[in-house]
């Protein structure tokens, strides 16, 4: 999967009758790739573009310029017979189980609905294939006869993960698939994507607002912030010495992974106040003149380690306190 200089934008409500709507940009300029078999965790607070990136990813959207390219296909350019067929390849797993569900159907015929979509299966086949990937995710055959409702919050999102694993798909794009489950049920549902993946050699590309739930899970982690990746690296250089202030502020903001306070408090983004410069210069305890006048790029800072900060290695160097 590869995402290459790709853009997002959507209209803001209309605040009179005699003035065009203005634009909040979601995506701006994201470049991306996940290797075969890679795991990659996209992490950042509320309206970074996540959910945008997963969307795009999926094609369930256009994107306003740039291409998301899968399998050496731009998804964007294929015809929508070709398209479909491709999709079998790539699938997603959704934040919440019980939007993603049809309350009305059984779990056999929701588990078995991209089969369908791809079509090429015999009645007996798709059964014996729901069969098998029930119990894949600790489930039992006898359950696809049983209504969603008849489940807890952690099985039903085993049945969402039964039903983007129903095609043997290369890539699975996961939406905050644990952030609506109990926090006991949530580690279960982990343990169970990363047996998964280990098992299948399924391409994860995880959106999370959780540093940990990323940790657990991924090989490397990119950080977004107002639409851009701002810092990418492996969980363990990130955590160790984040490169960028808004990572730092980040994970110093998580009791998960640190019982060190925040050091200053974090207001929310704003894209309507984007200054000129780099975008987080009005949040960051470090700005410098360059900062509000020139944005900084996303380039190497060390090893496998990228950051999009004029300081990054100064920020580095400097101890956590």
């Amino acid at each position: 999967m590869e995402l290459a200089s790709v853009t997002q934008d959507y209209a803001l409500p209309r605040q009179t009758l005699f003035r065009r709507p203005g634009r909040i940009v979601a995506l701006d300029g994201v470049n991306l790739t996940v290797g075969p078999g890679r795991s990659l965790g996209i992490v950042g607070e509320s309206g970074a573009g996540k959910s945008t990136l997963a969307r795009l990813a999926m094609a369930l959207e256009r994107p306003a310029s740039g291409t998301v390219r899968f399998m050496g296909h731009d998804l964007n350019a294929l015809p929508h017979a070709a398209l479909r067929g491709l999709r079998r390849h790539f699938q997603m797993v959704f934040q919440d189980p019980n939007g993603s569900l049809d309350p009305r159907q059984r779990v056999g015929w929701i588990v078995a609905e991209p089969l369908r979509a791809v079509g090429g299966l015999s009645a007996e086949d798709e059964r014996e294939a729901i069969a098998a990937v029930l119990e894949s995710v600790g489930l039992h055959a006898a359950d696809r006869d049983k209504y969603p409702h008849e489940f807890s919050g952690g099985q039903r999102q085993r049945i969402a993960i039964a039903r983007a694993l129903i095609t043997r798909p290369s890539l699975i794009v996961a939406d905050e698939p644990v952030s609506a489950l109990d926090a006991s049920v949530q580690a279960q549902v982990l343990n169970l994507l990363q047996d998964l993946i280990a098992k299948h050699g399924v391409t994860l590309l995880l959106i999370s607002h959780d540093l940990a739930v990323v940790d657990h899970l991924c090989e490397e982690v990119a950080v977004m912030y107002r639409g851009r990746i701002v810092e990418q690296a492996s969980p363990e250089r990130l955590f160790a010495a984040p490169a960028h202030p808004y990572t730092r502020l980040l994970i110093d903001s998580l009791p998960q992974l640190s019982s060190r306070p925040r050091r200053r408090p974090m207001r929310a983004a704003s894209t309507a106040e984007a200054p000129g410069g780099c975008s987080f210069a009005r949040r960051c305890p470090h700005v410098r003149e360059r900062c509000r006048a020139e944005a900084p790029v996303l380039r190497e800072v060390g090893a496998r380690h990228l950051a999009a900060c004029h300081f990054a290695e100064a920020i580095i160097a400097q101890p956590r306190t």
